[in-house]
């Protein structure tokens, strides 16, 4: 009885250990968590932006709290910007909706990063597939001939088929980085291999049929090409695409 009261109580102090930090840091997101609206320092004009709060209330546990923003009606466009206004934005109240009128998000898709990418993805699958490097051993798992290969070289349809794909990759990345609003190399990089692994294992029940050689070249092709993806869309977000909008157009 003694050993369990016991236990009780250190249970209790551990929760209450526990808790008061917690308490902390909710209190600190539930300070920042909502919008305000501040003068952006480039167009001077009224904008609205997001405090980061669960980075705050997470680095508020070791003390003081590390503000950063998180969203700003600017973004993706201006999203690497020096965030001069963040000063402004701890010391105004957060608004309500329709009390203060803001440009809407531009969340608009660049279509040359995309093409870039897929281009760059159907060139990896075909030096993947070269003489260079597994194309003897993809063959012998297809059990294709010289002729049936060359064959189906000169077909349009696998060509089509996979450029199609590529470019589908690319757009979903591309989607998936306007979504979570933050961008650069490793967002892209994140994007692109976590949509990767939700195909293959959407896919799965018809890869179980392949060998286990031909599995593992299909399942490395697409992986070093949806990294590829993530490199060159996640690579050119940001300020790059506001020069690739300028030279080129929007999407």
């Amino acid at each position: 009885m003694l050993l369990l009261f016991g236990f009780l109580l250190f249970g209790l102090g551990v929760a209450l250990v526990l808790l008061m930090p917690a308490l902390w840091a909710r209190e600190i997101h539930h300070a920042y968590s909502a919008p305000r609206a501040v003068t952006c320092p480039e167009t001077h004009r009224e904008v609205g932006v997001t405090i980061d709060a669960t980075h705050a209330a997470v680095t508020g546990l070791r003390g003081t709290p590390e503000f950063r923003l998180s969203k700003c009606t600017r973004w993706p466009e201006r999203i690497k910007c020096a965030q001069d206004c963040l000063p402004e934005a701890l010391s105004n109240e957060p608004y309500t909706l329709g009390e203060v009128h803001l440009p809407k998000t531009q969340r608009q898709i660049y279509h040359l990063p995309v093409l870039l990418a897929a281009f760059a993805a159907s060139y990896v699958g075909m030096l993947w597939h070269s003489p260079y490097l597994f194309r003897a051993r993809w063959m012998a798992d297809l059990g294709i001939t010289p002729a049936q290969l060359k064959q189906l070289v000169a077909w349009y349809s696998p060509h089509l088929l996979t450029i199609a794909a590529c470019l589908l990759f690319a757009y979903g990345v591309t989607w998936l980085q306007i979504w979570r609003t933050r961008k650069g190399l490793w967002q892209g990089i994140l994007s692109s291999t976590l949509l990767w692994a939700a195909i293959m294992l959407a896919t799965l029940p018809s890869l179980l049929g392949l060998s286990r050689d031909l599995l593992l070249i299909e399942a490395g092709y697409t992986l070093v090409a949806a990294i590829m993806v993530g490199v060159i869309i996640g690579g050119l977000s940001g300020r790059s695409l506001s020069v690739t909008t300028r030279l080129f157009g929007n999407g």
